[in-house]
């Protein structure tokens, strides 16, 4: 055998007569995912999420009148300093709970609280605990409408 003979055999080989065996390509896999974690947090970060707020729903109407009955009304005040008045009657925070119990004769009473706006909360508190206190559940906060 020449030597252009054994050249041609190894077509183009640069060994000096060793026979190597053909090495296979490996697909690395960890860049590839690397890659797909971030589009997926890029696709959960720019996808925008329904509403529930948007559904589009029909409201029932009703043909009716407004109720001739009136509502028994209690009404307690909360001034500035924190005292209490029910009905106009000034009542200490101790006897709140007894005199609102003393008018819960029957449970259709609606509780109108108008507390002062510089009023402490805690004094409003008790207010709601007293009524709490007393059973009674129709609580009302009063406000007033600013005059423009």
């Amino acid at each position: 055998m020449s030597w252009l003979e054994n050249k041609l055999q190894y077509r183009g080989q640069f060994s000096l007569g060793a026979r190597t065996t053909p090495v296979e390509p490996e697909i690395n896999l960890i860049p590839f995912i690397d890659v797909l974690l971030v589009v997926l947090i890029f696709l959960m970060i720019s996808t925008t999420f329904t509403r529930y707020q948007e559904l589009a729903i029909t409201l029932p109407t009703a043909n009716g009148s407004a109720s001739q009955s009136e509502i028994k009304q209690i009404h307690i005040a909360v001034s500035r300093d924190g005292r209490f008045a029910i009905n106009g009657k000034v009542t200490d925070r101790s006897q709140l709970s007894n005199s609102l119990s003393a008018f819960n004769k029957d449970n259709a009473i609606q509780v109108n609280i108008d507390a002062d706006a510089k009023a402490p909360h805690q004094s409003v508190m008790s207010a709601l605990e007293a009524a709490r206190d007393a059973n009674l559940s129709n609580i009302v906060f009063s406000s007033q409408t600013t005059k423009k």
